[in-house]
């Protein structure tokens, strides 16, 4: 069955976080997480087959900075076909039967003209050449995520339906301030909704910045505004400093409250963020189990 037949009728679970497991295999901080899929495969390797042991029905591919206009950062612009293709392979290469594997596409990290000085065309051709990468690789789906930008995010989707009939996710990263949740671009969970779906989208998401408990008026407003399937991957709460080191104090057992609350809204799909482990999604696994 595919992935947006199986989404009609089932609450499918995502992966955790991907940069927390990578750096305890030795992703230095700074370090191109992209370059372990050459360098590092077996961590790679690891990390996607635990998210599929642990109950996940798909998982992303370790490409989230895989854009030329991020690994040029590195030296590794030229890399961005191999880079995509090899993290695909690697999520593939323990992909069960009936579970996906869809190709991460994070923010470039520039602005479109006038805003930026990328023209429409440059970026649209980086998107190109990532996701050629990525389907080379065998990708069941794309998901642009932690996107701030609308423009940047449909001219995304409008580049792989041209490209491709997979399934297409849109993620963005809201914050709630006094007059409610936007993007650090100052887009609306409404204008996200209709601007993914005129794209060609084929579910709204978001992803990253908040804690849980945040996340679900999150969830409820973009499921209010959306045509689409809605997704939804919470971090393991708002990072903290303790001994000199990143934590997320949000358990599993946490968690699953909240993650109740998203089931319960009518959300379509979770996953977990930043400081998620294979424990959290476990745990939502048996959530969602409990809830056919």
């Amino acid at each position: 069955m595919s992935f947006l037949d199986l989404l009609k009728n089932n609450i499918l679970l995502s992966d955790g976080a991907t940069g927390t497991f990578l750096q305890s295999k030795g992703l230095e901080p700074g370090g191109c997480p992209e370059l372990m899929n050459v360098e590092k495969e077996e961590a790679v390797i690891e990390m996607a087959d635990r998210y599929f042991k642990s109950g996940s029905d798909f998982v992303l591919t370790n490409t989230f900075g895989g854009s030329p206009f991020m690994l040029k950062k590195y030296g590794y612009e030229d890399k961005v076909e191999e880079f995509n293709k090899k993290g695909a392979m690697i999520a593939k290469s323990v992909c069960p039967d009936g579970k996906f594997v869809f190709g991460s596409i994070g923010p470039t990290g520039e602005f479109i003209e006038p805003l930026g000085a990328v023209t429409e065309k440059e970026m649209s051709y980086g998107f190109e050449r990532q996701i050629n990468g990525l389907l080379e690789g065998g990708v069941d789906g794309i998901i642009f995520e932690t996107q701030m930008a609308i423009e940047e995010l449909v001219l995304g989707i409008k580049t792989a339906k041209k490209i491709t009939n997979l399934p297409i996710i849109g993620s963005m990263v809201f914050d709630k301030g006094p007059r409610g949740f936007f993007t650090m671009m100052g887009v609306s969970p409404k204008k996200a909704a209709d601007d993914i779906y005129n794209a060609g989208g084929d579910v709204i998401a978001t992803n990253c910045g908040n804690g849980s408990e945040i996340m679900v008026d999150l969830a409820y407003e973009l499921k209010q505004s959306s045509k689409l399937p809605v997704m939804v991957q919470s971090n393991a709460g708002i990072p903290k400093i303790k001994n000199k080191k990143v934590i997320y104090d949000e358990t599993p057992e946490f968690m699953i409250k909240n993650y109740q609350k998203f089931i319960d809204i009518g959300i379509s799909i979770v996953g977990g963020c930043c400081g998620t482990t294979f424990d959290h999604i476990e745990a939502f696994r048996n959530l969602i189990n409990e809830n056919k």
